[in-house]
């Protein structure tokens, strides 16, 4: 096929099918019985959250993009209409199968387990009396009933509120129906715990409760009906920020618009009379494929609570205690330590502590002259914001903080407004572009009288609450290549100061595209030369078309490609003559796989690059994203052997993409050599077992099928030292 050819719209998956596969691989952990229950019960939770804002701002946006008549087709030469026709329907079946998992999978599990989720046709008297004490208390004194009439028009449902609808009749005139509608406060638990006996835990949907006491709410009727509800809106933010005045009060306003965006789909329970369906689809003026009657609980994301709330630890992981960062002997501080040597963290493996101390001893440090620091999202109570605005009172501090996070808007404009508030110098990023690269920079005068600079730069956020579960890289140097270049970019961020290059960094969208592409063909140029070529690469999603297009000639020019893609994946792989070179694996499992590695072969001289960019057009062209070149063969060698090695040889959490767009396990693609005699390898839980039962070895135990891999790019399993 002529290179032009690559542009065929048969080349790529659809990005939002693929996302959606991605979620059908979460769901298939919440039903995979080898799994503990309740995580299996969080695994769909976690569907259902995932779903949300999907629907919220991708199916909002194919929605907004058919009223305002848009017709450009994308790669896969689809139109918005066409794909929005045919997402509403695989949503729907993908609807039924979490509920089915629900209804038939995790609740006889559960029961089995003596955890239960009851009607309250069910309860027992002592139970019964609890609950009707608990309503007259806890929730009727937070209840505003409504009855829509001419005086009382229909009120504004918040973007997922729980709500109740009731089809009502008055006593006394009895022809004519009224709609109730009850909005539940958030405050209130939607899973309410019940005094039960010794080792049971039982629970009541919230919901139930309220429907179980309408008529406490509406004397003087008669109620019909009464179905659970849930409505969700577009979240997408509007911001003209040439315009505005702010940034941060541009978002502020917006978050509130947010609240009233046009709804873009009504969750309802299926036993709900078409009386009150028909009221409710004309007000929210969706069409009937936007209503979904649910056979479960309307909100599944709320199971977490049931996760959070059972005290049942046999029925979770094992608790995992992360390996935590020594300070060698010799070194005083971690910066004394940095300075020796560069660090190299796996989180969640690596505990995220190392990060928060670098910031916190920068904070507490005399010497530390300054710290800058980029945030996109961190933990509701963060000991990195605290440090730096305890830092603000001894030293200059500068924080870009991005506050167009999407969801974590108001978490961020508290933080800003706090750290202006102590003296930080707060910063916003370069207009129309969020900041999405992970760094922090310090500038400390050491005992030798030099000032030094010390840089962190990551791959996931800095969040010490979602370090416990993500897996990203950590690097802390004192280079000062990088450290300069670092100071570059933020200079970049706080002036729009733009500089012709940031070697050893490649920064997006100024040249992290570009030199991607450049990487990708001259390791295809080493192929036709007959040197050693190889190509891979770990992200979250792979949806741009130069990338793709860039590695479907890879492939034809010989280059073997291996991509570990959670999320969205838009190449086809194993395409005879296109991409029969490129193999495509997504791995699930109990840590969320989120770090982004690169590695080239490059002619037998290994590149080994980390960053903070997926490939994907809003990361390379859209935000402000940092790729740096790990030059310490220390550490690249402990990359392939501590991250990429156990991932490849996993067999027991990895979808391989086929061809036709299927995803299918490892086993049952037979894609992997040594899985042939039975073998059974997860990369997660062997990279547990190695940090707790073998900490401070300096030898991984082996990992099957990968010595070809090793001798071929001069690898070893010794961790550095």
């Amino acid at each position: 096929m002529a290179r032009r050819g690559l542009a065929d719209p048969q080349l790529f998956f659809n990005r939002h099918f693929s996302w959606l596969q991605f979620n059908e691989r979460v769901l298939d952990e919440a039903s995979d019985s080898a799994n503990p229950v309740l995580e299996r019960v969080k695994f769909l939770a976690i569907t259902a959250s995932n779903l949300d804002e999907f629907v919220e701002v991708r199916v909002a946006g194919l929605l907004q993009q058919v009223e305002h008549g848009h017709r450009e087709p994308g790669p896969d030469g689809r139109v918005p209409e066409e794909v929005l026709e045919q997402l509403e329907e695989k949503i729907h079946a993908f609807v039924q199968r979490q509920y089915h998992c629900w209804n038939h999978e995790l609740v006889p599990a559960l029961s089995k387990e003596s955890v239960r989720v009851l009607a309250l046709s069910e309860l027992r008297a002592a139970a019964r009396a609890h609950i009707e004490n608990f309503y007259a208390k806890s929730v009727e004194p937070l209840l505003t009933p409504v009855t829509m009439d001419p005086a009382h028009p229909f009120p504004h449902v918040l973007n997922k509120a729980l709500c109740l609808a009731f089809l009502l009749r008055r006593k006394r005139r009895s022809a004519h129906t009224y709609l109730g509608v009850v909005t539940v406060p958030r405050a209130l638990p939607r899973l309410v715990l019940l005094p039960s006996a010794e080792h049971k835990v039982e629970y009541v949907f919230l919901h139930d409760i309220v429907h179980a006491f309408a008529e406490r709410l509406y004397h003087g009727y008669d109620v019909l009906s009464v179905a659970a509800f849930r409505v969700t809106r577009n979240s997408n933010l509007y911001l003209e920020e040439e315009e505005s005045r702010s940034i941060l009060d541009s978002v502020d306003t917006q978050l509130h618009r947010r609240r009233k965006g046009a709804a873009v789909r009504l969750e309802i329970e299926a036993g709900a009379t078409q009386e009150i369906i028909d009221r409710l689809q004309a007000n929210f003026r969706l069409n009937p494929q936007q209503v979904f009657r649910v056979n479960g609980p309307i909100n599944l994301s709320r199971l977490f609570h049931l996760y959070e709330q059972t005290p049942r630890p046999d029925l979770k992981y094992p608790a995992f205690v992360p390996r935590e960062l020594a300070l060698k002997p010799g070194a005083s501080s971690i910066f004394e330590l940095i300075r020796k040597r560069e660090l190299l963290l796996h989180h969640p493996y690596d505990s995220y502590s190392a990060v928060v101390r670098f910031i916190e001893s920068a904070a507490q440090d005399p010497e530390v002259l300054s710290i800058k620091q980029t945030l996109y999202r961190t933990s509701e109570n963060s000991p990195i914001v605290r440090a730096l605005i305890e830092a603000a009172a001894k030293k200059e501090v500068a924080v870009v903080v991005e506050l167009k996070a999407r969801f974590d808007e108001s978490s961020n404009i508290r933080w800003a407004r706090n750290l202006q508030e102590a003296g930080v110098q707060v910063f916003h990023g370069v207009v129309g572009l969020k900041t999405h690269c992970k760094l922090a920079l310090v500038a400390r005068r050491d005992a030798d009288g030099q000032i030094r600079r010390y840089a962190h730069l990551g791959t996931g956020n800095y969040n010490p609450s979602t370090a416990r579960f993500y897996t990203d890289l950590s690097l802390l140097t004192a280079d000062a290549s990088i450290t300069s270049s670092v100071h570059h970019v933020f200079n970049y961020l706080t002036a729009y100061s733009e500089r012709a290059q940031y070697q050893p960094l490649f920064v997006a969208p100024l040249n992290l595209g570009k030199n991607v592409v450049n990487l990708i063909d001259r390791e295809a140029a080493q192929a036709r030369a007959g040197r050693p070529a190889f190509i891979i690469a770990k992200v979250n999603s792979l949806l741009d078309e130069k990338i793709i297009q860039a590695l479907y000639r890879a492939s034809q020019a010989g280059v073997q490609i291996e991509l570990i893609i959670r999320g969205a994946c838009a190449l086809r792989p194993g395409v005879r003559g296109i991409s029969s070179r490129i193999r495509v694996r997504s791995v699930i499992g109990r840590f969320l796989e989120h770090s982004r590695i690169f590695i080239f072969g490059s002619g037998g001289k290994r590149e080994v690059y980390l960053g903070s960019a997926d490939w994907m057009q809003r990361n390379i062209y859209e935000r402000v994203e940092v790729m740096f070149h790990l030059k310490n063969q220390a550490l690249c060698s402990q990359i392939v052997s501590e991250v990429i090695a156990p991932y490849l040889a996993d067999t027991q959490k990895t979808r391989i993409l086929l061809p036709n767009g299927a995803y299918v396990s490892a086993r049952a693609a037979g894609a992997l050599s040594h899985i042939r005699n039975g073998f059974r390898f997860n990369a997660q839980e062997f990279l547990i077992d190695y940090v707790q039962g073998v900490e401070g070895s300096q030898t991984m135990p082996p990992i099957p099928g990968f010595l070809k891999l090793r001798t071929a790019i001069g690898e070893s399993t010794t961790r550095p030292s």
